[in-house]
């Protein structure tokens, strides 16, 4: 597991219901309301600039590409809880400027409407999707070798199972023999062949294994998170000093790591050009939403979320629940991190392709990781720790404060707006127009 890679030296790296489509632009109206943010909260100069070279931009519609994926973002999370089990996934378009989400109860289509949708019929919730992939999951070892990976993708309203080139017979018997109905699966040939992404660094970077390297995720209380294949508990690193507690690799890909005394985790992406991005939160992104990635080998490059709930077949094993990208990565990059505006989204994994002649690339989610390790994300406003002392997540205070925008909530937050006292019922990160009032998919009034 702790073998090094340079970048020369490989090119491919390791490590029905209703669908809805929804324009989304500044004069959109939605619920709950979703005002543009500033500038100043949707993303960094420096990220703005980076997804105006990827997607080839200006950086003032980069800009407004961000705010109208923090709507759809919203409305998404709005929609999830609205639309209960009839929820079928949700996706941006390639510009971002069409928001479509899946349901499988017509019944429910003047919910959608009420946002100036059109509703569609398609065949399965998300839910179902997740069971059937679930399916292909419990036989991974059982995989043929010609199938690299497979995903839940919301945009077919299928499981895709990616084969190599005249391989699809052999796949098509080992899925009918997970027992999941034909109807539910769709093959899509590859030439992906993933592997971890255990190489070259710099920046933020650590050192493990005689001089393996890999990149530091996101600061956490009293230490960083990143990817489970970067060592396994008791490895020692260095730069900076400290040791893997905990780590999962394969099945998922996430670890972290406690730093010895005198290191201080900050709640800071390195840009790679003398500044640093702030982290406010880990509000989830859509499919379709535009992603940055920070890796010391390559820099800052952007792309798209692609998919989510991905299986990945590794040489070590299958890693399952990955997201699934376009924004490019080489050896050295694991562990790094993905950024949706200034919220986190993921650890690099790994992927099939490099930051020349693009690929596909996967991350690990961060709050999954975050859950599973109970371990607690840093964000900006919160005082970092240092080594073996604890913090508390901004925007849970264990009282009743004053409601106020561009905070992170979690679940059981409690806030006063007006005299009146709510309770988080989702967690998010605030933004004007929010206020728990108008967004009871968000804020539950509570008696006094």
């Amino acid at each position: 597991m702790n073998r090094k890679f340079t970048a020369a030296a490989t090119a491919v790296l390791t490590a029905a219901g209703l669908a809805t489509a929804v324009a989304i632009n500044n004069n959109a109206t939605a619920a709950p309301a979703t005002p543009q943010a500033p500038v100043a909260d949707a993303a960094s100069p420096q990220m703005l600039a980076a997804m105006a070279r990827d997607f080839k931009i200006t950086p003032d519609q980069a800009r407004q590409r961000m705010a109208r994926e923090q709507k759809a973002t919203a409305n998404e999370q709005a929609l999830r809880t609205t639309l209960g089990p009839a929820f079928g996934g949700a996706w941006l378009d390639a510009g971002a400027t069409t928001f479509t989400v899946a349901l499988t109860d017509a019944s429910k289509a003047d919910q959608v409407r009420g946002l100036g949708a059109v509703p569609k019929v398609v065949s399965r919730s998300e839910s179902q999707l997740n069971d059937a992939k679930a399916k292909l999951d419990r036989t991974a070892k059982q995989a043929p070798k010609s199938v690299p990976g497979w995903y839940v993708d919301t945009t077919t309203n299928t499981v895709v199972v990616l084969t190599k080139s005249g391989t699809q017979g052999t796949a098509a018997a080992w899925a009918k023999s997970a027992g999941l109905d034909t109807a539910a699966i769709s093959y899509q040939e590859t030439t992906e062949a993933p592997r971890t992404l255990i190489d070259v660094i710099g920046g933020n970077a650590y050192y493990f294994g005689g001089g393996s390297r890999c990149s530091i995720g996101f600061a956490v209380n009293g230490g960083f998170v990143t990817a489970g294949h970067c060592g396994t508990p008791g490895t020692q690193t260095t730069q900076p000093s400290g040791s893997v507690v905990n780590s999962t690799f394969p099945g998922n890909d996430y670890g972290w790591v406690r730093v010895a005394a005198g290191n201080t985790p900050r709640p800071l992406v390195n840009h790679y050009d003398g500044t640093n991005v702030s982290v406010a939160g880990s509000t989830e992104a859509a499919v379709g939403a535009s992603v940055c990635r920070s890796g010391s080998t390559t820099g800052w490059h952007c792309g798209t979320i692609q998919q989510k709930n991905a299986t990945v077949n590794y040489q070590e094993g299958s890693v399952y629940g990955l997201t699934r990208t376009n924004a490019c990565a080489e050896p050295g990059d694991s562990g790094g991190s993905w950024l949706a505006g200034t919220q986190a989204q993921g650890v690099t994994s790994g992927g099939s392709g490099n930051c020349t002649s693009g690929g596909t690339f996967y991350f690990q989610p961060i709050n999954a990781a975050l859950s599973a390790l109970g371990i607690q994300l840093l964000t900006s406003g919160s005082t970092p720790p240092t080594s073996g002392t604890t913090t508390t997540t901004p925007g849970t205070p264990p009282g009743n404060t004053s409601w106020a925008p561009y905070t992170n909530y979690a679940v059981g937050a409690t806030v006063t707006y007006n005299g009146v006292s709510y309770r988080a019922i989702q967690g998010h990160y605030s933004l004007p127009g929010w206020e728990p009032p108008n967004v009871p998919s968000l804020w539950a009034q509570t008696i006094r």
